[in-house]
């Protein structure tokens, strides 16, 4: 494979992710509001069934469109490893957002929008790359390699 058609890949790779990860993010905005404002739950059950609910959409548009020919893992496994990576990427978000404030304890809300956008920037590309190396890694076994794999096994 040459240097340009890896570069292409990489691009329409990322693309789909980015796009997958919007979509999630608007899909997310939305489920808050209408828990909050329209359902009346608590902000912060609100926030947690909103990330749940963009959480589902994120690793069906990632597994069947973004990483389709990706992950010679199990469905259960490759779930967990979703999960565990997004965890430690909230995690990670947090913390950033968290450090931030904690250096800039008396700032408005245009720097502490920054900071939350750096985290959200560092978070994203973490992610892409690992759900390309870790959550939907090699490539997927065709049907055809699957049906003679398990017919050799008798």
């Amino acid at each position: 494979m040459t240097q340009h058609s890896r570069l292409r890949r990489l691009i329409g790779l990322s693309s789909r992710f980015l796009t997958i990860g919007a979509i999630s993010t608007l899909i997310e905005i939305a489920a808050f509001n209408i828990l909050l404002y329209g359902l009346h739950v608590d902000g912060v059950w609100a926030k947690i069934f909103a990330s749940l609910i963009a959480l589902v959409n994120a690793y069906f548009g990632n597994r069947e469109w973004t990483f389709k020919n990706r992950g010679k893992y199990s469905r259960s496994l490759e779930v967990v490893l979703f999960i565990v990576v997004n965890g430690i990427c909230t995690l990670l978000g947090a913390g950033i957002v968290g450090l931030g404030l904690w250096a800039f304890p008396d700032s408005g809300p245009i720097v502490v929008n920054v900071i939350n956008l750096l985290s959200i920037g560092v978070v994203v590309a973490l992610r892409f790359l690992l759900y390309h190396f870790v959550v939907f890694r090699g490539v997927r076994p065709s049907r055809a390699s699957e049906i003679d794999l398990g017919a050799g096994d008798s």
